[in-house]
């Protein structure tokens, strides 16, 4: 990833091995939730500075929904699942049991249904992160928006003091039949819970 923290063979296996994991139990709740089978997969992660993530997932008036959550104790700061619009409308299509296409805007239905999978999403990855870590690590109540990429974050950014410049990044991809969509976990954090996770994960710059 241009940009991003140059990390030895070590890190970059910590990192493949936490992504796995969370997406292994995401993947379980989700075939719970839809009644079907389905697959992920981790295209790349690692650590990108702030205005990358921002380019990443298509620039700040890209329209994208997106899942976020506080983090509070030892690594306090924010975490967002986001994906862009094709992929949230997808994402309706797939657990509506339509044809993929046929969402065109998002309703309240539609809204509950990507917050549930943006929450599931979201919670796997920080709570592999935690027993990893032996860190706490403890979450607030999810916060659901659509609307532009510099919109989301503005508004979100506003509840963290200072966040690092460095932010994990964390691409999947949701595969059912013909269907594969796009989604973005972020972990921002201030400089010293940054360092903090590192430590714990092995991952010292």
């Amino acid at each position: 990833m241009t940009g991003s923290i140059n990390m030895s063979d070590m890190q970059i296996d910590t990192l493949r091995e936490i992504s796995n994991i969370g997406l292994g139990h995401a993947v379980t709740s989700l075939a719970e939730l839809t009644n079907r089978k389905m697959n992920m997969t981790v295209p790349r992660s690692g650590f990108l500075p702030f205005e990358e993530i921002v380019e990443l997932v298509g620039g700040y008036e890209e329209q994208v929904s997106c899942v976020s959550l506080k983090l509070l104790g030892d690594v306090p700061g924010l975490v967002m699942f986001i994906f862009n619009q094709q992929s949230t409308y997808y994402l309706v299509d797939m657990l509506t049991d339509q044809a993929m296409g046929s969402t065109i805007d998002l309703d309240e239905l539609g809204q509950s249904a990507v917050m549930e999978v943006g929450n599931i999403l979201t919670g796997s990855f920080i709570n592999v992160i935690g027993s990893m870590t032996e860190l706490t690590i403890k979450t607030t109540v999810p916060i659901f928006a659509f609307d532009m990429l510099g919109a989301v974050l503005s508004s979100l950014l506003v509840a963290v003091d200072r966040i690092d410049e460095q932010v994990m990044v964390i691409e999947t991809r949701l595969l059912q039949e013909t269907m594969a969509i796009q989604g973005h976990f972020f972990l921002l954090s201030d400089p010293e819970a940054n360092n903090r996770l590192f430590t714990s994960l092995g991952l010292n710059t």
